[in-house]
């Protein structure tokens, strides 16, 4: 979902996030939710920013029933031209360090990847390249959870010719709510060079997403 605002004090950077003030519920004026931002670009009328949204269901415990995600679902409901509130960016950002021979170790699952997405694509474009290692180890319980990458060829893909660029995808076999993701494994298959990254002398680690 692209979105666009005029705010002069709009001022995001990689790994930040906006808090969506969706429709409350039971007397409550918002339910709000946070997400984190995908992407954004300065306008020659403002900022526009992305949000990668799946549309979400849960099941009630007591009584066996599903239930609509609000703030899901209120996002894939908009049309375009409608208006929403939120607040932000806020949260702690990716410092992105000034020498481009430092390593960077990114861990992500699920909805993590969202700002991952925007850290390569600022290393990468804006930064005009990066010399250090950059290894992405990103996961989900669930197949649909891969979903929040959009179209993987499309997307981290295109970086897949960067010479310092690998990326290394986990779907977990036991895709219950309490179950690993299979990331652990992932990182011990490479274990060697993920323990050379983290021992150099200006190597950085960025972590997002549920843990």
């Amino acid at each position: 979902l692209v979105f666009h605002t005029d705010d002069p004090d709009f001022d995001a950077k990689a790994g930040s996030s906006i808090r969506i003030l969706a429709p409350g519920e039971y007397g409550n004026r918002y339910h709000p939710r946070i997400y984190s931002l995908v992407e954004h670009e300065h306008t020659p009328d403002g900022i526009q920013f992305a949000l990668c949204v799946r549309r979400c269901f849960f099941i009630d415990d007591v009584n066996g029933e599903q239930y609509q995600g609000i703030a899901s679902n209120y996002l894939c409901d908009l049309k375009p031209g409608d208006e929403v509130e939120f607040s932000g960016p806020t949260g702690y950002p990716f410092p992105i360090p000034e020498n481009t021979n430092s390593n960077l170790l990114m861990i992500g699952m699920g909805t993590g990847i969202a700002p991952f997405r925007a850290l390569v694509r600022t290393i990468y474009e804006k930064h005009g390249g990066w010399k250090g290692k950059v290894r992405l180890f990103h996961g989900a319980r669930t197949g649909l959870e891969l979903l929040y990458l959009n179209d993987a060829n499309n997307d981290l893909a295109s970086y897949f010719d960067q010479p310092t660029f690998k990326a290394f995808q986990a779907v977990s076999p036991r895709p219950a709510f309490d179950a690993p993701i299979a990331l652990d494994k992932s990182i011990e298959q490479n274990a060697a060079e993920v323990w050379e990254m983290v021992n150099s002398p200006d190597c950085r680690v960025y972590i997002a997403g549920m843990t």
